[in-house]
């Protein structure tokens, strides 16, 4: 009985660590999926969305492996507030490592808010800009126009 015990409780802390990392995955994976279906469509939506010139994005999908890694590549700058090319100097270095690591050579500490949306795939691609009631998803600092807080 004790046996049985044990391995319930270690079954149900293995399948509440393995989500956060499906999560992420199973974002990447479909956003692939819905940017191959309109990879020029996906290109301004980046551009839009993260406020960065198209030949800028146009720049790092030549270099990276997958249009996800556009999103997480834009992301992570933003998150770090670094630019792209930084990023991208990271990736290139530590790409095998994960996210995570990468996230944490850049700067984001593991538990802030930042870090964990992005464990937890807690990120959205929009297409629209970050100020628009469609990609804002209240995450801005500041008041905005029209916005009694």
């Amino acid at each position: 009985m004790k046996k049985t015990l044990i391995l319930l409780f270690a079954l149900l802390v293995l399948c509440q660590a393995t989500p956060a990392r499906a999560d992420l995955d199973g974002f990447l994976a479909n956003l692939n999926i819905q940017a191959r279906a309109d990879l020029p469509g996906f290109k301004a939506g980046l551009s839009a969305q993260f406020g960065v010139p198209l030949p800028k994005v146009e720049a790092v999908f030549a270099q990276v492996s997958a249009p996800a890694d556009v999103f997480m590549t834009l992301q992570l700058g933003q998150m770090s507030r670094k630019q792209p090319e930084a990023v991208l100097q990271t990736y290139k270095v530590s790409k095998n490592k994960g996210w995570g690591a990468m996230a944490k050579e850049l700067g984001i500490k593991p538990g802030s808010a930042a870090f964990k949306a992005l464990k937890n795939g807690d990120l959205h691609y929009t297409g629209q800009p970050a100020g628009s009631d469609e990609g804002d998803h209240g995450k801005g600092k500041g008041k905005g126009k029209g916005h009694n807080k």
